[in-house]
């Protein structure tokens, strides 16, 4: 969907995707926004979004990923299975009546929001991270994997939630075997080309099991599986400034080998240790990525501000010109102006 045809309408995109992440940053719009607009360009407006999630119901979110509802079977296959540690399921057990009164509010009064929903837990989740105490996001995360309720909508970035059966559609889930076998092949559909998986990390959304068929990639180590559908493709591509999150570069050991791109998001480090930018956008000019475009939405002064644009390769007068113009139309689609470095 980088290519020159670019697809038509968000719920395809997200189909063919597998998924968009959410992710609050915002230095130049939210990522799942950001992603969208790479493959549908100006066309494509926030809203949408929002309309489809919670409107037609043709998408859903769970754990941070909007996903198509026509494969919400396949994360509802594994509800019952929904974790393999006993310390989870042992606070499940000790707070069942927690869990109870939840869906009984939820029942009774319609979609909430967390800070709606009163903490009637008994024993409180013990984490030496940010969930510490968290008694009642804890649970509404734990019932929304089981399957029992659902994200239902957001105001801002609050998410809303409500029983799973007034936001999904009633569905036959498959086997956890078959889920997880559509789930690869899903991903595998979506990336092209992957590694079956990375010890300790068999569910990494960039890693496919034996979907595919076994390849041999020059210049890397170990096997591939490639999706055998797209082998004879024609490819005609285009340029475009892609999200850090975006699934052609968010495996970054996956970027190097294929692509030989290094690329780290930086916004977590100190200023002055940063080599691209706070949220360098990578750049993608036909097959190649060729640099990271470092700018940030200024809102307030209504300017998309370039800091910089690191070429990873040397731009010929055609490739600057195209990343120049992809420029121009980020800043129009944010509705801005641009200011070069």
């Amino acid at each position: 969907m980088l290519d020159a045809k670019r697809p038509r309408d968000l719920v395809s995109v997200v189909r063919q995707l597998t998924f968009l992440q959410i992710d609050p940053t915002a230095a130049i719009a939210p990522s799942a926004d950001l992603v969208a607009w790479s493959r549908l360009g100006s066309s494509y407006r926030p809203d949408h979004l929002k309309r489809e999630l919670e409107e037609k119901r043709t998408l859903f979110e769970l754990d941070a990923m909007v996903r198509p509802m026509s494969d919400v079977g396949l994360y509802l296959a594994s509800a019952e299975e929904w974790t393999d540690y006993d310390q989870p399921r042992e606070w499940m057990t000790s707070n069942d009546k927690f869990r109870r009164d939840i869906l009984k509010l939820l029942r009774r009064s319609g979609p909430l929001a967390s800070r709606e929903i009163p903490d009637t837990c008994v024993v409180p989740w013990a984490s030496t991270g940010w969930t510490n105490d968290r008694n009642v996001t804890q649970m509404l995360e734990y019932m929304a994997v089981r399957g029992e309720i659902a994200i239902a909508g957001r105001v801002g970035r609050e998410r809303v939630w409500d029983l799973a059966e007034r936001v999904y559609p009633k569905v036959k889930a498959p086997s956890v075997a078959e889920a997880a076998r559509q789930k690869n092949e899903r991903r595998l559909a979506a990336l092209g080309i992957a590694r079956a998986k990375r010890p300790k990390m068999p569910m990494e959304p960039a890693y496919v099991g034996d979907a595919g068929e076994p390849a041999v990639v020059e210049g890397t180590k170990g096997e591939w599986r490639v999706d055998p559908s797209l082998l004879d493709g024609e490819f005609s591509g285009r340029t475009a400034l892609l999200s850090p999150f975006d699934r052609l570069i968010h495996d970054r050991v996956r970027a190097a080998e294929l692509f030989d791109f290094e690329y780290t998001l930086e916004m977590y480090k100190p200023a002055a240790q940063r080599r691209w930018g706070y949220f360098a956008l990578p750049i993608l000019h036909g097959d190649r990525l060729v640099g990271k475009l470092d700018a940030k939405a200024d809102r307030k002064a209504g300017v998309l501000r370039v800091n910089a644009i690191h070429e990873d390769v040397k731009f010929t007068k055609p490739i600057a010109k195209a990343v120049q113009n992809e420029t121009a139309d980020l800043a129009s689609w944010l509705e801005l102006e641009v200011e070069p470095a």
